[in-house]
């Protein structure tokens, strides 16, 4: 009954399109970006970058377009020429390469993603096995477990976490990806808890403010609208997760990161259709989504729901303070 008294008011919607707040760029993201621009105005181009510096493919095509070269490997970078580690953060041994090809390395790790690894050091200074709960191959999740080889094994979902082994059961800790759903991790740790009485956790949730606030805000999307737009690319975690959400909520949701791949036939019928970003994606494109949602649509109004984030800024990381101080 009360799905269906939720589902009905729908049919009643006037048509339009329903914009989330929070969404779109974190502090974490425009703090990388603002480091790269900063970096290329001070220098000019070229400039290295290792691995995409966020994960938004338009970001890193402009970028790029202004002399920014993204490399996989330290090796392809000159020696003595500065380099960006991108905002998922790195594994020591990066930082030991870079400073073996004396390199001008500049550190554009999110400052969440840096907390993970200080708790992930602790837990394995004071002799816990670490677990990390995150996506295999990305970025994050790479650097996070380069900090501890040996001493932490990753856990991708439920089903891991019912298997997993260890090398003693009252010792263990578990550390988090930044980017996930926060039910999804709810669900691992919740298993963790079960087979580990004794499990370490940290004093509060490795899940970013920002992926939390765009999940809340997409719950609240959802309920409103018959179909949900993610801007976000394909490589971003948070976008993911944030179109996995309105899946299991019942509505269908696409992740594009391009307006041209709106297939209209998604959109036909829809009395209302839903606008969210990832924590990567620039607002411009936003704005480029709902035009293109209006060309398909015909020319709805635009109604933003949710309250924007108060103001977040990290500061600088201070390597790149001490080279504006030395020009």
């Amino acid at each position: 009954m009360e799905k269906a008294a939720l589902a009905e008011p729908k049919a009643q919607f006037d048509e339009k399109i329903l914009l989330a707040n929070p969404r779109g760029f974190c502090a974490g993201v425009a703090r990388a970006i603002d480091i790269v621009e900063s970096l290329l105005e001070q220098h000019g181009a070229p400039l290295y970058v290792r691995k995409e510096i966020v994960h938004n493919r338009e970001v890193v095509e402009d970028l790029r377009a202004r002399g920014v070269i993204f490399v996989d490997d330290l090796n392809e970078v000159p020696e003595g020429a500065v380099a960006v580690f991108s905002a998922h953060g790195v594994a020591p041994s990066v930082r030991e390469q870079a400073a073996g090809r004396n390199l001008h390395a500049i550190d554009a790790t999110c400052p969440l993603v840096s907390k993970v690894h200080r708790e992930a050091t602790r837990f394995a200074e004071e002799g816990l096995f670490v677990l990390l709960v995150g996506h295999r191959d990305h970025d994050e999740v790479v650097g996070t477990l380069g900090h501890l080889p040996g001493r932490i094994a990753l856990v991708e979902d439920e089903a891991q976490a019912e298997t997993v082994t260890v090398p003693d059961p009252a010792r263990v800790a578990v550390v988090s990806q930044t980017t996930l759903s926060l039910d999804e991790v709810n669900g691992v740790i919740d298993v963790l808890r079960k087979r580990f009485p004794d499990l370490r956790e940290p004093a509060r949730s490795d899940i970013c403010y920002a992926t939390q606030n765009r999940q809340v805000a997409l719950k609240e999307l959802a309920r409103e609208v018959d179909v949900v737009v993610v801007v976000g690319s394909q490589n971003s975690s948070n976008s993911q997760r944030l179109r996995e959400c309105s899946e299991q909520l019942g509505v269908h949701a696409i992740l594009i990161d391009d307006p041209a791949q709106i297939d209209p036939a998604v959109l036909a019928g829809a009395k209302r259709v839903g606008v969210t970003a990832g924590a990567s994606s620039p607002e411009a494109l936003v704005k480029r989504v709902i035009e293109r949602i209006q060309e398909i649509c015909g020319d709805l109004a635009v109604e933003e729901i949710g309250r924007p984030e108060p103001p977040i800024a990290f500061p600088p990381p201070r390597g790149l303070v001490a080279r504006k101080k030395a020009i």
